[in-house]
């Protein structure tokens, strides 16, 4: 029997037959509804987040079947901090500060696509797709917490494959992102002076460019009129 397969990527819950669904899935006569509330069903749990997706369609039957893959590692740390977006100094402004079993529960959902045969493999890669975003991971930055995760501090964790975390943690780990970024506070002020003054100049050189311009423009010639 043959298979055609159709690959997209939706917003979680939220597909429609619009493209790229609908143009993709048409030439194969079928049930374009139903595969998109089958794809939505699979998908809700990814809501805001764009999820890859593959429809395979038996050409006979007209059977389908929905394999739904997972969102970027920087969708799923930014979905499990509520934040919009990583940092655009992230060595200098934090965004946020996620807890081991965070780091935990993101990997094991990666873990297959990032073709690692470890858990703690895979848990050191998210932890710098975390670090690139400005992100901390229990307070610390990626070097620095590699180095716990390699010397066994969290093992249990792992070989549990634990996620969960209790209020108390919540609150510590909000307490170790505002001393981190009150520590980096210096660093902020200093790299928005910087930018200041770049805008700076650069807005001086804008306002000198039309000025040269003007003083090398040519003189033009005279009229025919004015020569007689």
């Amino acid at each position: 029997m043959a298979k055609e397969k159709v690959e997209a990527l939706v917003e979680g819950g939220k597909a429609t037959a619009a493209p790229p669904l609908g143009p993709a899935l048409g030439p194969l006569k079928v049930n374009i509804s139903e595969i998109v509330a089958e794809i939505n069903k699979k998908t809700a749990e990814f809501k805001g987040m764009k999820v890859p997706i593959k429809v395979i369609v038996d050409s006979d039957t007209k059977e389908f079947e929905v394999e739904v893959g997972t969102p970027p590692v920087s969708q799923l740390i930014q979905k499990e901090l509520g934040i919009k977006k990583g940092s655009g100094m992230p060595n200098k402004d934090k965004v946020g500060n996620l807890s081991i079993e965070q780091v935990i529960k993101i990997a094991k959902m990666k873990k297959d696509s990032l073709f690692i045969n470890s858990l703690k493999s895979a848990v050191k890669t998210i932890v710098g797709s975390a670090n690139a975003m400005g992100i901390l991971v229990e307070g610390k930055v990626a070097l620095a917490i590699n180095k716990d995760i390699d010397g066994g501090k969290y093992d249990k964790e792992i070989n549990e494959g634990k996620t969960d975390i209790s209020e108390e943690k919540k609150q510590l780990l909000k307490e170790q992102y505002e001393r981190v970024q009150s520590g980096l506070a210096g660093e902020r002020e200093k790299a928005k002076a910087v930018e200041a003054k770049k805008a700076e100049k650069e807005a001086e050189r804008k306002e000198e460019k039309p000025e040269e311009e003007k003083e090398e423009k040519p003189a033009e010639e005279p009229k025919e009129e004015e020569k007689k």
